[in-house]
């Protein structure tokens, strides 16, 4: 992979190229999928989306000798524990679940169907999904962002870099604990910047409501949080930012290839090819106690010019050199 590339923990053990080894004559995978948000347009860059693609190029094709159970939460978080024991039901091969209230219902539904999760911005050895990241030790492995406050400073930065004359910061975010753990850090690195956040849930996908909050606040800045949630109504969320021209950061480049201005941190396509290796890999045999979870060290700046031009804004030229990409 290229500068997006993402260092195991154990390398050696996941260092087997994404190519389809000999699958079992005859055999059909069962695959469930556990999202918290909504389902989304088909053809936007969300997980749920490109897992099955990925999947497809490993050679498990859905109809033929994959068959994937999805089910989303659509923001309603305390249908999870219902879903994830729907999901168990089905004689799953594996379960992915991203964000770590559905690795908490898939966690509290088995103990024996192999769990590949997808976190940010959490740390798995804590929340007791596994006991150490070199090895799980339990039905559950995957790949999670790193946890570290220094990236939601770093994005308050940028977003003041980007546009020096903000005062007032709206930081949106979810009723999830990761979610909350980012506002408090943001909340930390504020009084450095010298400015004033204001921080915003979103319930139930009620995007209109949680902008209009952020207007009535006089923001004139946004920091998304990463979320799973938020990922999946980025469309939303990028459209009322433009609507209210509010210059906004976000945690994944797809926000800034869809339209947002900026944003510092990983790849969701990148992500989940990452998961899907873990996927492959229990499908063919893998023991999920034995295969390291891994994480994400390596994070990107991306700016979107268009949109900033739409904004009124003038990025300046320092910022502008240090972007992994400029998009035109």
């Amino acid at each position: 992979m290229d500068r997006r590339t993402f260092i195991g923990t154990l390398v050696g053990v996941l260092a087997a190229p994404l190519v389809a080894e000999a699958h079992q004559a005859g055999k059909v995978y069962r695959l469930g999928m556990l999202m918290p948000g909504v389902r989304g347009d088909p053809s936007s860059p969300l997980t749920a989306n490109i897992l099955p693609v990925i999947l497809r190029e490993l050679g498990y094709i859905e109809g033929q000798n994959l068959v994937i159970e999805r089910r989303f939460a659509e923001g309603k978080l305390d249908r999870l524990p219902g879903l994830a024991r729907e999901l168990v039901q089905l004689r799953l091969d594996v379960l992915v679940a991203a964000s770590p209230l559905p690795v908490r219902a898939a966690k509290d539904a088995t103990k024996t169907i192999p769990v590949v999760m997808l976190l940010s911005y959490s740390d798995p050895v804590e929340l007791g999904f596994v006991a150490s990241l070199a090895r799980p030790g339990g039905n559950i492995t995957g790949v999670v962002l790193a946890a570290e406050p220094t990236m939601v400073a770093k994005r308050l930065e940028l977003i003041k870099e980007a546009v020096p004359r903000v005062a007032r910061i709206a930081v949106l975010a979810t009723n999830e604990a990761p979610s909350r753990t980012q506002v408090q850090w943001a909340e930390k690195a504020a009084p450095a910047l010298a400015v004033t956040l204001v921080a915003v849930e979103v319930h139930d996908a009620d995007y209109d409501r949680a902008f209009a909050t952020i207007v009535a606040e006089r923001a004139d800045a946004l920091s998304v949080v990463a979320s799973v949630i938020l990922s999946t109504g980025r469309q939303r969320i990028i459209q009322l930012a433009a609507k209210h021209r509010l210059p906004a950061i976000y945690d994944w480049r797809e926000h800034v290839e869809e339209g947002g201005l900026m944003a510092y941190g990983s790849s969701v396509s990148a992500f989940t090819r990452r998961a899907a290796v873990y996927v492959d890999r229990i499908f063919k045999g893998a023991n999920p106690a034995e295969l390291p979870v891994e994480r994400a060290t390596k994070f990107e700046l991306v700016i979107n010019l268009k949109t900033a031009k739409a904004l009124g804004l003038t990025i300046p030229r320092s910022l502008l050199q240090r972007a992994d990409e400029v998009i035109q």
